[in-house]
């Protein structure tokens, strides 16, 4: 097993709550629901950010967390750590080219454990539609509180209603302003029609700049406690 080292990105308050609010409707959702696809309609809605994002805040509230990266085509996942090359991943460990604790890292997060994609393959759906994936998460279920599964875009290829319908639950990240109501739509129609279960969506990158309510007078009153001024910082979430 790696041990892997998580890049310094202090979040704001607001956004931090955000999460925390994420991870207790998923709790809320039932005690069943412990493996969650995590998708969106097209690139670059931060599909990755939420999945990373949200195993980690589960690794805080003390949960033993497994993120695994089945983005196969395009991850982006490394960017969130600061240590070198990663050995292997999960299209080495789908293949047997490896066992699963050599693909399985370590982070510097108490609780908060890893797998990445590794190497590019030219059969994604079918690795991760096969019996060694499924294989995967049953033995992970039995060691871990939470599994987080970061996969495509549905909008572009169809793995992540592949994943979706191996897991418990699958989140929809949608982009604010970026995508028509009527194509998520059609990417949450694909989802049920696969058999996932849609545990709702995340309404990611609203700007907060134009909310008076949330700008000022929520900004104002929790900088009062937390020894900080959120009301025009200009972030998104």
């Amino acid at each position: 097993m790696q041990r892997i080292m998580i890049r310094d990105n202090e979040l704001d308050f607001r956004t931090q709550e955000a999460y925390k609010t994420l991870r207790s409707n998923i709790e809320f959702s039932g005690r069943d629901i412990r493996t969650i696809a995590i998708t969106s309609s097209t690139p670059n809605e931060g599909k990755s950010e939420v999945a990373f994002e949200l195993a980690r805040t589960f690794a805080q509230a003390d949960k033993k967390v497994l993120l695994i990266d089945a983005d196969l085509r395009k991850s982006v996942m490394r960017e969130h750590f600061k240590n070198g090359k990663i050995r292997f991943g999960l299209t080495n460990f789908l293949v047997g080219h490896c066992k699963i604790d050599d693909c399985l890292c370590q982070t510097d997060e108490p609780g908060f454990y890893m797998i990445f994609s590794g190497p590019n393959t030219p059969m994604p759906s079918e690795l991760l539609g096969g019996e060694v994936f499924g294989q995967l998460l049953k033995e992970a279920h039995d060691v871990f509180d939470i599994i987080i599964i970061d996969t495509p875009p549905l909008g572009s290829v169809i793995d992540a209603a592949i994943v979706g319908k191996q897991c418990d639950g699958t989140v929809l990240v949608i982009a604010s302003g970026r995508i028509s109501y009527r194509f998520v739509q059609n990417v949450q129609n694909q989802l049920r029609k696969a058999g996932c279960h849609v545990l709702g969506a995340v309404m990611n990158m609203v700007s907060m700049d134009g909310n008076k309510y949330y700008g000022k007078y929520y900004g104002k009153y929790y900088g009062k406690y937390y020894g900080k001024y959120y009301g025009n910082y200009g972030d998104y979430q």
